[in-house]
């Protein structure tokens, strides 16, 4: 019996390396090397040969910081390419799962559902709004938006706040937190599985919030992690001033996950379950 043929586009990146891993059982994972998601013939190209029957898009550059600094490159990549992914996914008819951000939303309320309106503050936030707007042309798409990821990356180099927290705590650096953040993220292993479940479900369309049940300070994720890496508190720095060149966060990003939940027959963990899930990762990275 032949399986549906998934391409995920960003497959060497954080998010896309688990999915990749996660899809092997359930499809027939194409190659995305070569891809330029920037090019439209690349991208056109590879469709072409590979006609894929699900596209997740997953690559971006997801630094908030780097977007602030290189708006016209942020532009390029979060917008142009997601265009052009879009675009090629339409002509083959591909369906397309575009992971976007809690970004889109200025933080300045509790508890955010799909039917609010996007209200950016930074240019990671703009882009990927604008993203969103050409995805949903498409009425088969599907958006994820995601407040916060945590987990480990497959490949050394990614952009996993998990990854840069053990180099830190390991070369005895300070860590900076933001004070007055608040989170509800999702454990990169879960996340792979909703996606995935999304991909699986004919019906499912539209926007999908994914976060935890539970919204924490992210000073207190932080000194979780800390805690379990027997990093000693002194290293954690709660800074009260936004660094000079840090993009505007904010503060609130407490992304309300029911539908996705109701979607897929399955429940969102806490944030203690999804950081336990992430100390299970690291044990056996250390393993």
């Amino acid at each position: 019996m032949n399986r549906p043929r998934l391409m995920i586009i960003g497959s060497r990146g954080f998010v896309g390396a688990h999915v990749a891993a996660a899809a092997t059982d359930r499809y027939e994972v194409l190659p995305d090397a070569g891809i330029d998601i920037t090019r439209a013939e690349t991208v056109c190209s590879s469709v072409d040969h590979h006609r894929p029957d699900v596209v997740i898009l997953t690559a971006a550059i997801s630094d908030i910081d780097r977007c602030q600094r290189e708006p016209e490159r942020a532009q390029l990549v979060n917008v142009t390419g997601a265009e052009i992914v879009a675009t090629e996914c339409a002509r083959i008819g591909a369906r397309l799962i575009f992971t976007s951000s809690g970004a889109v939303f200025d933080g300045l309320k509790h508890g955010y559902t799909e039917d609010d309106s996007p209200s950016p503050i930074s240019l990671y936030g703009e882009t990927k709004a604008r993203a969103e707007q050409i995805v949903t042309q498409d009425p088969s798409s599907i958006i994820v938006r995601l407040s916060l990821v945590l987990g480990l990356g497959l490949r050394p180099g990614s952009n996993s706040l998990l990854d840069k927290l053990v180099a830190s705590f390991s070369a005895h650096r300070p860590v900076n937190i933001a004070m007055n953040e608040s989170r509800n993220p999702i454990d990169v292993e879960t996340l792979a599985w909703f996606l995935l479940a999304l991909a699986d479900r004919p019906m499912a369309h539209g926007i999908y919030h994914l976060g935890s049940s539970d919204s924490w300070p992210r000073y207190d994720l932080i000194t979780a992690i800390a805690d379990r890496l027997n990093a000693p508190k002194s290293r954690l720095i709660l800074q009260n001033e936004p660094n000079l060149g840090r993009a505007p966060r904010g503060l609130d990003h407490f992304l309300i996950s029911t539908k996705i939940a109701a979607a897929c027959g399955a429940p969102v963990p806490s944030t203690q379950q999804v950081l336990e899930r992430c100390f299970d990762a690291v044990a056996q990275s250390h393993s």
